[in-house]
């Protein structure tokens, strides 16, 4: 073996041990590609929950900003408005 595959393996090893420390029971073998699965949906809803939050923000803030013109120009022109 060469010494790189000696490292990957002794890794694999260890990573091994570690998760039958940690968890108490060993792990499946596809777990590993399940667990690399769920990381990447969980990057994609937070970067989605992001971005709309951002726009979120922004629609709130422009909304808001609308209110308080035109609430303005209503008052403003109250004394020309007659019933």
């Amino acid at each position: 073996m060469t010494n790189i595959m000696k490292h990957m393996v002794l890794n694999e090893k260890m990573s091994e041990e570690n998760d039958i420390l940690v968890t108490g029971e060993k792990r499946q073998e596809g777990s590993k590609i399940m667990e690399q699965k769920v990381y990447k949906v969980m990057k994609g809803a937070g970067a989605t929950n992001i971005a709309v939050g951002v726009v979120t923000l922004v629609v709130g803030i422009v909304t808001g900003i609308l209110l308080i013109v035109t609430g303005g120009k209503l008052i403003a022109g109250k004394s020309k408005i007659l019933f």
